[in-house]
């Protein structure tokens, strides 16, 4: 509190507080020492602290400020395997900001072996202690397979979608590209699908898995509301 003009200690300690909450390290860059103390669940509860600032409208991370430091060297926390589709801005719905952050970017957020070597750097050579497989609201990726599009090497592309496609069927009566329901389904099978590749594809990432050194986790962004919501997490009570 300020009494007679005087601010007092307790005030600005408490202050100091509420813009750590609102901005959490928005300008700051990781170092290497931090990264390397930062457990995969650290990194985890960080992206969802991020989207609940996102959320709640304070986020906010300075890039201005951090782009010096970050051209020096990189040491980010986590990486993100998203979808192309330019409604899910990446950085912004976590709240991360320049260095925080490796992101592919592939229609339908599917895998194959450029994106496990760029997981393997991310991790085995950069020290990201976390990825996340991040699909989305009403992918246009899904409904093409959905709708079984057939164009150039697009074609390609969608076939590794219809694997999940064909798993959730059976629970839809309406399996047309229309119905939302079954899109979604599709696109968070798809996600858990995409982090089994991972590990098939990869024995380096999954062995540094199996020694808990990283965490794969899939999640789903809404489109309306902003929100991400992590599954197939072990840990922390998560479905």
């Amino acid at each position: 509190m300020i009494i007679s003009g005087i601010i007092q200690p307790a005030f600005i300690a408490a202050f100091a507080l509420f813009l750590c909450a609102c901005t959490g390290r928005n300008a700051e860059v990781f170092s290497a020492g931090e990264q390397a103390n930062l457990t995969a669940d650290d990194a985890l509860r960080s992206l969802e602290d991020g989207n609940a600032r996102f959320l709640a409208g304070s986020a906010g991370a300075d890039n201005l400020k951090r782009l010096e430091v970050a051209a020096r060297g990189q040491f980010p926390k986590a990486v993100i395997l998203s979808c192309m589709d330019s409604r899910v801005p990446v950085e912004s719905i976590f709240d991360c900001g320049t260095g925080d952050l490796f992101v592919l970017r592939l229609a339908g957020n599917v895998v194959n072996p450029d994106i496990s070597g760029s997981l393997e750097y991310a991790c085995r050579v950069s020290g990201a202690k976390l990825i996340v497989v991040l699909a989305h609201e009403d992918c246009g990726a899904v409904k093409s397979a959905v709708k079984d599009v057939q164009l150039g090497n697009i074609t390609q592309l969608l076939e590794k979608i219809k694997p999940a496609a064909e798993s959730v069927k059976a629970d839809f009566s309406d399996t047309s590209y229309k119905n939302h329901a079954y899109v979604d389904a599709i696109a968070k099978e798809n996600a858990k699908r995409a982090l089994a590749g991972i590990r098939e594809g990869s024995p380096i990432l999954g062995a540094m898995e199996k020694r808990g050194e990283i965490k794969l986790v899939a999640a789903y962004y809404d489109l309306h509301s902003g929100k991400v919501t992590f599954f197939g997490v072990p840990c922390c009570n998560r479905p």
